[in-house]
């Protein structure tokens, strides 16, 4: 049985893996960088160790550096998300050194981060698959190719990384060219990787999830599914479970289907799979995820499953602690991301200090959050500050209780996406659950959240930076080189204002 838990990671995902290691009377071990040394998960921890090289080192992206650590307090490592979960060479380093990865195997992590590569797999597997190529397109020629072959819309994908990153979507010939290039050049600058594939892009689309939870025996289970399109600049907001849109019977094939492919390609530990659903209940498989994911709170709400705990059970050696018809699928549940930005000024960063803070109690409302009164949100990682979790018997009474929840957060010192959230739930088409993934474009009344400059001259001028950004990101994917134009905007946007400040 594994004793003590490293977690490579920061923030709430440390904080939350802490508390079900206390549960479970497993000891723990932060990590932190010059910046985090205030953080609530260095404080949790029994143990906590620097790993910036320098003051000014931000990076948690330290593989050897956790590696020894780990091998020093004789941790096992679990990844968290973001950052090296996904990281099969990370992974494989850990098996070489005799330290325990509290994850999947490295050559699985590798075969599902290569998206071409996952989709081949599945496909063997059993798993409906979007039309699309098999392998990273070559260059223009061959992409007008196999655009015209399938057909517009289609959506052009990094082969490496995730969150939207390289994602373009072409509905004509005539956008081709320009959206090559600057798929090309996203991806290349945010994974050092410009390879891009195509995939045949569904009109309306819902974006569902499966989760699997498997052991080392092969046996393999799934905790149901998760709706997943209220997304923003092809990053999720909003996530519920289960999904208002399939059908009973979509449901059952879809999370069968997924178990099968599992079984077959021997998967073991928490992992992701993410299906495109069209308006007639048809899915395809997307990708694989193979990690714990940030949405898995509302999984847990509706089965009862301690994710994290069975992660590390597995880890340790230890069989799934149920079987299938064991799980129960109870009520529902709705997870809400809150970040640091401001909705009413097209989601401007809004880095600070939290100078009051107020979270919601009571029953059926869960908090993971690493913030407090006095905390700073940093330009230097990404500013969602929580997560708001909310369960009920049934959908209706899981929206009532989130509103109360949003109701009773409250925030100062930096803005939040809570008037955001607090609109959608609102909305009469989430209401109702007649939403997908154009929802926030096509559905959602944003009138009350735009940009208001004539009151405030710091807004103005920001607003102003992040239009230059934006034309010099669209030049630079005119470019024939490849300029860096994948820094994070969070950032981007803390060096121009600190400029700004200057004048």
């Amino acid at each position: 049985m594994i004793k003590k838990v490293l977690v490579a990671n920061r923030g709430e995902i440390a904080l939350r893996i802490f508390r079900t290691c206390r549960v479970m009377n497993i000891e723990t071990v932060a990590v932190y960088t010059h910046v985090d040394r205030g953080a609530l998960h260095v404080r949790y921890a029994e143990e906590a160790y620097c790993i910036s090289d320098t003051p000014e080192d931000t990076s948690y992206l330290k593989p050897e550096k956790y590696i020894a650590i780990a091998k020093q307090t004789g941790a096992a490592i679990h990844p968290g998300y973001g950052f090296l979960s996904e990281n099969a060479d990370f992974a494989r380093r850990c098996e070489e050194e005799g330290v325990v990865f509290i994850g999947p195997n490295a050559d699985i992590i590798a075969k599902m981060g290569v998206k071409t590569e996952a989709r081949k797999i599945m496909k063997e597997a059993g798993l409906p698959i979007v039309p699309g190529t098999e392998k990273p397109l070559k260059d223009i020629e061959e992409a007008r190719a196999v655009s015209a072959e399938i057909g517009y819309p289609i959506m052009l994908k990094a082969l490496a990384g995730g969150g939207g990153k390289g994602m373009r979507l072409v509905r004509s010939e005539s956008e081709l060219e320009s959206s090559f290039r600057m798929s090309k050049s996203e991806a290349g600058n945010s994974f050092g990787n410009d390879a891009v594939y195509i995939e045949k892009y569904i009109e309306h689309p819902h974006h569902i999830e499966v989760q699997v939870l498997g052991d080392r025996y092969g046996n393999l289970i799934h905790l149901g599914d998760r709706e997943c399109s209220i997304q923003r600049r092809n990053q999720k907001v909003i996530e519920e479970s289960p999904s208002p849109f399939i059908s009973a019977e979509t449901r059952k094939k879809m999370t069968e289907t997924a178990v099968v492919a599992c079984k077959r390609i021997g998967y073991y530990s928490a992992g992701t799979l993410e299906f495109m659903v069209d308006k007639d209940q048809n899915f395809y498989f997307l990708e694989m995820n193979t990690r714990l994911q940030v949405e898995h709170s509302v999984t847990e709400e509706c089965t009862g499953v301690d994710i994290v705990r069975d992660m590390i059970l597995i880890a340790s050696g230890s069989p799934l602690p149920y079987k299938q018809e064991e799980i129960e699928f109870r009520g529902a549940a709705i997870e809400c991301r809150i970040y640091a930005e401001d909705p009413a000024n097209n989601f401007m960063p809004s880095p600070g200090i939290i100078k009051v803070r107020e979270v919601p109690e009571g029953r059926n409302v869960r908090l993971d959050s690493a913030s407090y009164a006095g905390f700073e949100v940093s330009l230097h990682y990404d500013p969602m500050i929580a997560k708001i979790c909310c369960w009920g018997r049934n959908r209706a009474s899981a929206i009532s209780n989130m509103t109360r929840a949003l109701r009773e957060y409250k925030v100062l010192g930096v803005k939040t996406t809570i008037p955001f959230h607090q609109r959608v739930l609102q909305n009469e088409a989430f209401i109702k659950g007649e939403y997908d993934t154009t929802f926030i474009d096509t559905r959602f009344d944003k009138e009350d959240l735009k940009v208001r400059q004539d009151s405030d001259p710091t807004v103005a001028v920001i607003a102003a930076v992040l239009r230059h950004y934006e034309q010099e990101k669209d030049a630079a994917s005119r470019a024939t080189t490849l300029p860096k134009v994948g820094e994070s905007l969070w950032k981007y946007y803390g060096k121009l204002q600190m400029t700004a400040n200057n004048y």
